[in-house]
């Protein structure tokens, strides 16, 4: 069997994974979530439950993946007890890969387009609702985000194809790097604006009166913790074995207990600190810091229109948010790739090809969704969102939930096995003392957070028709 590939470096493994995670999930949501719930209190709840929660599945992951030196695709195999079926979810580990490439191209494309039109001034002069319609304009166009999501497939497959040393490592170091260069100049720029400090203490300073109790003194904190419990959660793509192909590359020199904490710091930092971009430029011009999606596509671009230097931080902005986008996307089309060549024993260059046209023409359901296909609205909402609601309410949690069963239970891999594994070199060790929690807690927490994600999606329409 020919010889498995390996990280030519730790620093390429940590930043490739942290890439991995590090994707619209936090530099998009965290924020608008912390702004709905009240600031620096949410961000203590939400690394409260990143540490009981998203850590330890995450370094499962990385074992499983270290372990069977596989993807998803052959790891369960590898592993699993004679007889056992648990590789029956290679699967839909996979198709939950290519469930969130069926959506997450075209967004990409979307930060790729506005940097385009960010750097070019098209937004110059323009207020909110001005903005508003150019968003709506780019939506309509369907050759145009064609082109954008096109170009995100050939730029992720072509790094791909390079290798995963040559092409994936080395490009995604690069852009990383670059990514947190950017958001340094950023936060220098935001925190130094006029009116920024009333921002900086909003998000800094907890007020936990923000997080009980909304604006109009409604009790929210049940609501708030389930939004805490699902950022830390669904932050580092957990669940699709797409940490695992990752651990699937790495030696055995370093325990991975401490790699996860590594990656979920990187991951939360990156996070936090798009808030200190985010929420002083906020402030300084008078614009709510908690209103959802439109945050980034129509009030940033407004905000950047009226600050001195505008187009250029505009423009440096998304391609920050460029750089993070196409950070996932590498990361899991290697996965993607990687699944065939592990199941079939196809080349990489092979598994690319094929992979380039089906990543392709998957991507179209979702980019029609705006335009063409609009009038098709499953579930009441577009087809973006059904493809989100596919992965992000089923395939993520019900796949962490698996991951974490097969490392505990005596029918999969076992406690001990895992642990051996996982506490292999040097470094931060797994805590041994919390196997009951392990077992009976957080298997729980984890079909919490699935139901409740059916109940925040179905809840309001099963009320109103039992009413």
């Amino acid at each position: 069997m020919k010889e498995r590939e390996t990280f030519a470096s730790r620093l390429g493994f940590v930043l490739i994974s942290a890439g991995c995670a590090i994707g619209l999930g936090n530099v998009w949501r965290f924020p608008y979530i912390v702004g709905q719930y009240g600031g620096a209190a949410f961000v203590l709840l939400y690394l409260v439950f990143l540490v009981i929660m998203g850590l330890p599945i995450m370094a499962m992951e990385f074992s499983v993946g270290r372990a069977s030196r596989r993807s998803v695709a052959m790891s369960f195999h590898v592993l699993e007890p004679k007889g056992s079926r648990w590789h029956w979810y290679s699967w839909f580990g996979m198709a939950g890969n290519y469930m969130l490439m069926m959506f997450y191209t075209t967004v990409a494309g979307w930060m790729i387009y506005y940097f385009v039109k960010m750097a070019r001034g098209d937004f110059v002069g323009a207020d909110a609702a001005g903005v508003e319609a150019q968003f709506g304009a780019m939506l309509g166009q369907p050759g145009v985000m064609l082109i954008f999501m096109a170009l995100v497939v050939l730029i992720g497959m072509g790094v791909c194809a390079l290798g995963l040393q040559n092409g994936v490592e080395r490009i995604t170091k690069v852009m990383m790097i670059c990514l947190l260069a950017i958001l340094v100049v950023l936060v220098v720029r935001a925190v130094t604006l006029p009116g920024a400090a009333a921002g900086l203490e909003f998000y800094l300073k907890p007020n936990f009166h923000n997080l009980v109790y909304d604006s109009e003194g409604g009790f929210r904190l049940g609501e708030a913790v389930f939004a805490a419990m699902g950022q830390a959660f669904f932050t580092l793509s957990l669940g699709i074995g797409a940490m695992a192909i990752f651990g699937s590359y790495i030696g055995r020199e370093r325990r991975l207990m401490g790699e996860a904490l590594n990656v979920g710091i990187l991951d939360t930092a990156v996070a936090f600190v798009v808030g200190l971009v985010i929420f002083p430029s906020a402030f300084a011009f008078g614009v709510n810091p908690g209103q959802g999606p439109s945050l980034i596509f129509i009030t940033l671009p407004n905000i950047f229109n009226a600050m001195p230097g505008g187009r250029l931080w505009g423009a440096l902005f998304f391609v920050f948010m460029s750089f993070a986008a196409m950070s996932t996307v590498i990361a899991v089309f290697q996965n993607i790739i990687t699944f065939p060549m592990d199941k079939y024993g196809w080349s990489r260059k092979k598994s690319v090809l094929v992979n380039l046209i089906a990543i392709f023409v998957l991507s179209l359901p979702c980019l029609l969704g705006f335009n063409l296909w609009s009038g098709f609205r499953p579930l009441g909402g577009d087809i973006l969102d059904l493809e989100d609601f596919i992965l992000s309410n089923n395939l993520l949690p019900l796949g962490s939930l698996l991951y974490l069963l097969f490392c505990v239970s005596r029918r999969g891999w076992g406690w001990d096995r895992f642990l051996d594994e996982c506490d292999s070199g040097a470094g931060l060790r797994f805590p041994r003392r919390v196997r009951l929690y392990m077992t009976w807690i957080l298997p729980f927490i984890v079909l919490f957070i699935f139901v409740m994600g059916y109940w925040q999606k179905f809840g309001p329409m099963l009320m109103r028709a039992l009413s």
